[in-house]
């Protein structure tokens, strides 16, 4: 005989070591296994029993898998007690031999005994597979129209299982789960909220049936509201407070999108946001779901308010649990009560600086969300002092935040200028190229503000080169920290080259009065000069930095012809560097002061950039965001863009002029550089005829080419030609005879070429769809090396619907030509109005390494 479970459990705790323990699990596992083969009936429950801890212990134990059977089977209760845990611990539904004891489970729950039926209900809810919850739904169906309460109970927790396996029996049990509303027992209220939640989200159909139980669920959670103290029921002075859970969020499913429904709940609502105590966590979790409820359904602004302020006075609470809740919720709700949320701006700014990273960067989002042109200064303020102190990880969000800020509602331009050098000050590692970009773009068309620019500069510098040993001279103070990083800050280089442009302001030639407030700031040529040397002789400014330094310093050399000897010599030293790129500089500049005659013009300023074009750019240049509301479509799969996702073109940059849209992915990157290079404000048509057509244009006196070849007999003859949209030539028109509609030829565009990857797209439009177009692309390999893993995903603005095949093959064979081909449809809803743009992203794997590549396709022809 073997030994009782207590026995087992000592001496499995009495084991030292790991081997002790299996000993002892193998001598009993012998010891059972010689039981059930014996058929031992009078301890078959305890030998289950202690099967069931040999298997939470990690231990296999399929041998005695039938005996669970052996137990349900039994008839009197303890048995089938043990035999049903059993059942529910040792196996699962994917085992076949869980088949055996369906018939088992149908007898029990037609027994008269409310335990057997609990019992067998229990077994069913957890391990049904889809045939047990077929075969078994009508038992289960019964069961909720019970006498007893006890088995409605456990039938509805049975029933949401069972409707997870066998959707298609919802109809049956859909009026049933709101019968259930009124009863008076509490575990079939909350048995029954919880059936019909489930309903709803497998049947959303069902959800304006329920629509009509809304009075009811009212009466349910006014009752729990206002019922006295009821022991059985009570949770830290809260009257149920999962029933008050489950019906609040019940009534959010109902009343969404549902404005009468809304109204009936409004009053209850209110109730429960003020007179629910919220000083322990189920009074938190009532709350907490009574506001989602709140902005989930069609309230009013007054409750949307007190919504808000519930959250707010989480904020105030010590657990960072709750806390976290607060931020979260009004992160999510701040788009649709921003004054609301604005009244707890200065919680959320002290949140920010919370010990706990998570809430941190849960308040500096919502932060970013708050901020508008009325509060920026004072926020940012709080925030640039928190910089000063944050933890290291925690400085890059922070930094881009305050960047972003900046950018987005500086007041005015000065203000903007010191802001930023703020944070290039604090923390000058993390600030982005862009933001540099940006800032130099702002300076250069301030002319007023050059002057106060170069004396901000200077002292910059100056404070950062004094402090050596722990920053890179400028460096610091500007953009990037000393120490790991292998080159020096943008704003460093743009500090640096805005003392080559504006240096000369600082010495007192050129009017640049002090701003309100400015201290006067005195500083001779030669300490300028001087100051950029030392920059240069700093060991960890980095190649990048020297390269910049020399730049200034060669610009100064023409502002400072006093100087300009001794500039030389410091621009001389560096011809023998062991970098090649200062070397190549150093070895350049020293041959330009040969040039004499020439070098003032040669370092003449750099023209203002236009802020508007630079801004368009930079605009059309951005990337697809990974949280970018797009109808992404990888092969095979459509994913639907979700309906609170902001403009797709916006974020994908698609929503371009019409007259834009033919130039290619390369064209309109030459055009782009054109323009910032040479400040012209190039027009979109200029862009869409390609680069060819710019460079033209801007050279001057080139003429404008014609669009297109003369295709109509008129041109040729020089007399006057009709219209370009007229396709059908001079013939046409004398003998007036219009020309039958055929299906439109489009020639083959290049969507996507690099790394010896081309992708070419044929185009053609289905008789009678005129606003849909079928893309057939075939894939090249012109490297000497085979392309695997190759994947291709679309996205499209939300006005178009993509649906995108299999490629015929993921690998791409080397030195290949049209290897593979794939399919695409595309529906412009507003053909006509906006042209056919589409985002790619290719991934494949060459030479072992992974890589992912992005493109715009902006060279669809017109009328796609």
């Amino acid at each position: 005989m073997s030994s009782r479970l207590r026995e087992l459990i000592r001496n499995v705790r009495q084991a030292k070591t790991a081997a002790e323990e299996r000993n002892v699990i193998a001598k009993e596992s012998a010891a059972l296994r010689n039981a059930f083969k014996d058929q031992d009936v009078t301890y078959r429950h305890r030998n289950v029993s202690k099967l069931m801890y040999i298997h939470m212990l990690g231990y296999p134990t399929h041998f005695g898998q039938m005996e669970t059977l052996k137990l349900i089977a039994a008839s009197g209760f303890p048995e089938k007690r043990i035999g049903y845990l059993g059942l529910m611990i040792l196996l699962d539904e994917r085992q076949e031999v869980l088949m055996l004891v369906t018939n088992s489970l149908k007898n029990d729950l037609n027994t008269r005994n409310q335990y057997i039926v609990g019992l067998a209900l229990c077994a069913l809810g957890n391990i049904c597979s889809n045939e047990m919850a077929r075969d078994l739904a009508p038992e289960v169906e019964k069961l909720l129209a019970s006498t007893n309460s006890y088995v409605r109970k456990k039938a509805a927790l049975c029933a949401t299982r069972v409707l997870r396996k066998v959707p298609e029996a919802i109809e049956t049990f859909a009026d049933k789960a709101a019968g259930l509303l009124t009863d008076r027992h509490h575990g079939v209220l909350l048995s029954g909220t919880t059936l019909m939640l489930e309903i709803c989200e497998i049947e959303p159909n069902t959800i304006e049936q329920y629509r009509r139980h809304v009075p009811m669920l009212c009466k349910i959670l006014r009752s729990l509201l206002m019922s006295g103290f009821a022991p059985e029921h009570d949770v830290g002075g809260i009257t149920d407070p999962f029933l008050q859970v489950k019906v609040l969020r019940l009534l959010r499913v109902l009343g969404k999108g549902h404005a009468d429904a809304s109204d009936q709940m409004s009053d209850i609502l209110a109730q429960v946001a003020t007179n629910t105590e919220g000083a322990r966590n189920a009074g938190n979790a009532i709350l907490y779901e009574c506001v989602q409820t709140i902005m989930g359904v069609e309230s009013v602004g007054g409750l949307r308010t007190l919504a808000i302020n519930i959250l707010g006075r989480f904020l105030a609470n010590r657990d960072n649990n709750i806390r976290y809740v607060a931020l979260n919720t009004l992160a999510k709700v701040v788009g649709v009560d921003t004054q609301a949320v604005q009244r707890h701006r200065t919680t959320v700014v002290e949140c920010v600086k919370d010990a706990d990273v998570s809430i941190r960067r849960r308040a500096l989002e919502l932060v970013y969300a708050l901020v508008n042109e009325g509060n920026i200064k004072t926020l940012t303020k709080e925030l640039l002092d928190y910089l000063k102190v944050s933890d290291l990880e925690f400085k890059p969000d922070l930094t881009s935040k305050i960047c972003m800020l900046v950018q987005r509602f500086a007041p005015d331009k000065q203000w903007h200028l010191d802001s930023l050098l703020q944070v290039m000050q604090q923390a000058g590692a993390y600030v982005k190229e862009e933001v540099c970009r940006a800032l130099i773009v702002l300076i250069s068309n301030a002319p007023e503000l050059h002057g106060y620019t170069a004396r901000c500069m200077y002292r910059a510098l100056k404070d950062s080169a004094d402090q050596a040993e722990l920053t890179l001279s400028l460096v610091t103070s500007t953009c990037w920290f000393l120490g790991e990083l292998a080159h020096p800050s943008l704003a460093f280089k743009m500090i640096v080259s805005a003392a080559g442009e504006y240096g000369e302001l600082l010495l007192g030639t050129a009017d640049a009065p002090l701003q309100d407030g400015e201290q006067p700031l005195s500083v001779s040529s030669q300490e300028l000069v001087s100051l950029l040397e030392s920059v240069l002789s700093k060991v960890t400014i980095g190649p990048v930095g020297r390269e910049y330094a020399l730049t200034a310093l060669m610009k100064l050399s023409t502002r400072l012809p006093d100087h300009s000897q001794y500039i030389q010599g410091i621009v001389e030293q560096y011809r023998g560097s062991s970098i090649l790129e200062v070397q190549a500089r150093s070895c350049e500049y020293s041959h330009m002061f040969k040039l004499d005659g020439m070098r003032a013009a040669l370092l003449e300023h750099i023209p203002p950039l236009d802020e508007s074009t630079y801004t368009r750019n930079l605009g059309n240049s951005q990337v697809i965001d990974g949280a970018a509301a797009a109808q992404v479509v990888a092969n095979g799969d459509i994913a639907d863009a979700p309906a609170s996702a902001g403009n797709l073109a916006d974020l994908l940059s698609l929503d371009a002029p019409d007259d834009s849209v033919g130039a290619s992915a390369s064209a309109s990157s030459a055009v782009t550089a054109l323009q910032d290079l040479l400040s012209g404000d190039l027009s979109s048509d200029v862009a869409a005829a390609g680069g060819k057509q710019a460079i033209e244009d801007l050279l001057g006196g080139m003429g404008q080419m014609p669009a297109s070849k003369p295709t109509n007999l008129a041109d040729l003859l020089g007399g006057s030609a009709p219209s370009t949209s007229d396709s059908t030539g001079v013939f046409a028109d004398l003998l007036s005879q219009p020309t039958p509609s055929s299906t439109p030829q489009y020639e083959p565009i290049t969507a996507f070429e690099k790394d010896g990857i081309r992708a070419v797209f044929k185009l053609s439009k289905p008789a009678g769809q005129e606003s849909v177009t079928d893309i057939e692309a075939s894939y090249s390999n012109s490297s000497s090396e085979a392309i695997t893993d190759f994947s291709l995903q679309a996205a499209v603005p939300k006005f178009m619907q993509l649906r995108l095949e299999p490629a015929s093959s993921s690998t791409l064979a080397a030195n290949s030509s049209d290897a593979v081909t794939q399919k695409l449809h595309v529906k412009n809803n507003m053909h006509g109005q906006k042209p056919l743009v589409m985002r790619l992203r290719i991934g494949f794997t060459s030479g072992g390494a992974n890589k992912v590549e992005q493109a715009e396709v902006k060279n669809f022809p017109a009328g796609l």
